[in-house]
C-alpha cells in the first residue's frame, strides 16, 4: 500500500503560535490528512525529537504517515516513515543509504530538471513550489502557477505534490494541473478549526 499524498500538512513548529502541534495533527487527520511532515527549523535536537515522538504517537493507528523536514537523524529517532530534503539539504543517495529502501524520501524542486534529478537518485516523490505566492515560507523562487506544477508532473513518473500558497480557493487549479496531492502549511495552521480547514481542503482538490 503507497502513500497517500493527497493532503500533505506541513506542520511547522515555529508558525504554531504556542498551541499544540500533536493536538493539530489529529485535527487535520480528523478532517482528511493523509500525510504529516514534521517541519522545526527552530528546535534544538532533543526537543525536535521529543515533539516528533509526541506526533508519531498522536498518529498512530491513524495509518497516515510521519515525514520530518531536514533531519534525518530526527526521522530515525522518532520512528518515522521518511524525511523531506531541500536542494541544499543531505543528497538522496546518502539519505538512502542510511534511511534503507523502504524509508520515504520527498524532494523540494522548483524546476523539472530538480525534479528529474531528484527522481534519477531515488526520491520517493517531489515537493513542486512555489506555487503560488506565499507568506509562511519567503523561497525567492519564481512562482510556478499550475503550468509551471503540471510541467513538473510531466517530467518525471513519481508523485509530486504541489505546495506554496495553496488554500480552498485554488487546489482546485493544482488538480487540474495534474498534481498527487497539495501540501499545506497556513491553510490548516492558520485556520480557527485545523479539523474543518482539512476537510475543506481535501473536497477542494478531490470533490
Amino acid at each position: 500500500m503507497g502513500i497517500d499524498y493527497t493532503l500533505y500538512f506541513v506542520a511547522d513548529a515555529d508558525l504554531a503560535a504556542g498551541r499544540e502541534l500533536p493536538a493539530l495533527v489529529e485535527a487535520a487527520v480528523a478532517g482528511g490528512a493523509t500525510l504529516i511532515q514534521l517541519r522545526a527549523k527552530g528546535l534544538a535536537g532533543r526537543a525536535f525529537v521529543e515533539l516528533g515522538t509526541g506526533i508519531a504517537r498522536a498518529l498512530a493507528g491513524t495509518g497516515v504517515p510521519l515525514i520530518v523536514n531536514d533531519r534525518l537523524d530526527v526521522a530515525l529517532a522518532c520512528g518515522a516513515a521518511g524525511v523531506h530534503l531541500g536542494q541544499d539539504d543531505l543528497p538522496v543517495p546518502f539519505a538512502r543509504r542510511l534511511l534503507g529502501p523502504g524509508g520515504t524520501i520527498g524532494v523540494s524542486v522548483n524546476t523539472p530538471e530538480e525534479a528529474r534529478r531528484a527522481e534519477k537518485e531515488g526520491a520517493n516523490y517531489v515537493g513542486a513550489g512555489p506555487a503560488f505566492a506565499t507568506a509562511s515560507k519567503e523561497t525567492g523562487l519564481p512562482v510556478l502557477g499550475p503550468e509551471g506544477v503540471g510541467r513538473i508532473k510531466r517530467a518525471v513518473g513519481i508523485p509530486v505534490v504541489a505546495i506554496g500558497g495553496i488554500g480552498a480557493g485554488n487546489a482546485a487549479t493544482i488538480a487540474g494541473a495534474g498534481a498527487d496531492g497539495i501540501a499545506v502549511i497556513s491553510a490548516i495552521l492558520g485556520a480557527p478549526d485545523a479539523r474543518r480547514a482539512a476537510e475543506q481542503l481535501r473536497k477542494a482538490f478531490k470533490p
